[in-house]
């Protein structure tokens, strides 16, 4: 829904890119969002899959208008049935039923956040998060630890490229790694294939990632992921603006 031109959140809203967990990589734009929010909040929404709630969203972006549940009934209805002219008549519907959304990370989260997921790849990350030794750096490390190290790492770059990007530019580049994601190393080595199995197919909750750990992480095969297969004049997405 981040492409919609007002997000209206509620009490019940929970929003999260949880594709590390199945694998993959925040896609459907996810590196240029996740990549504008505030600080390193970008990195950590996007290798651990956190869900958020709407006032964080709205904080950091990734939301716009908070509106409490109870207040939704009569505003669809006015939607559906009220004298709605234009995207203005609209936006002042909903606004006349806005209200102030509880932020729920703290401070101190904040800070942590932009201490561990600022350092410079996936590594760095987990070696700040296992120093620190807290119970939110532990979590946040047994999350990341049932990740795929080699996906990791690549949603670690798209993001920090995504950063730098245009939305388009980033449309075109996870395009790149959709087809990657699936072919470059074959089915049978695809971790994405791998994580679909383990959580949709045989529910195991097992995956088994190639490398295990991100130690054994090659980064020429991150790198391969950034090249893309199709030439700029015959990509898929080569007319998005």
């Amino acid at each position: 829904s981040q492409g919609a031109k007002l997000r209206v959140l509620s009490d019940h809203s929970k929003l999260a890119m949880p594709e590390t967990g199945i694998g993959l990589f925040p896609d459907v734009g996810g590196g240029w969002f996740l990549g504008q929010c505030p600080g390193h909040v970008g990195e950590w929404l996007a290798l651990t899959g956190q869900a958020i709630s709407a006032g964080d969203a709205i904080e950091w972006g990734l939301g716009d208008v908070y509106v409490r549940s109870e207040q939704w009934p009569s505003l669809v209805e006015e939607l559906r049935h009220g004298d709605q002219q234009s995207a203005e008549h609209v936006v002042a519907t909903v606004m006349e039923r806005a209200d102030l959304a509880p932020v729920s990370a703290p401070k101190a989260t904040i800070d942590r956040i932009d201490r561990h997921f600022a350092q410079p790849d996936v590594a760095a990350i987990l070696d700040s998060l296992a120093r620190a030794d807290d119970d939110w750096t532990r979590e946040t490390l047994a999350t990341l630890r049932k990740r795929a190290p080699l996906m990791l790492a690549v949603t670690l770059e798209l993001v920090r490229r995504g950063r730098k990007l245009s939305l388009a530019d980033d449309l075109r580049l996870e395009r790149n790694l959709v087809h990657h994601a699936f072919h470059l190393r074959g089915a049978a080595r695809s971790e994405t294939v791998e994580g679909i199995r383990a959580l949709a197919v045989d529910k195991d909750h097992a995956p088994r990632w190639q490398p295990p750990t991100v130690a054994e992480v090659d980064p020429a095969e991150v790198a391969a992921f950034f090249v893309s297969p199709w030439a700029p004049d015959a990509h898929p997405l080569r007319d998005l603006q």
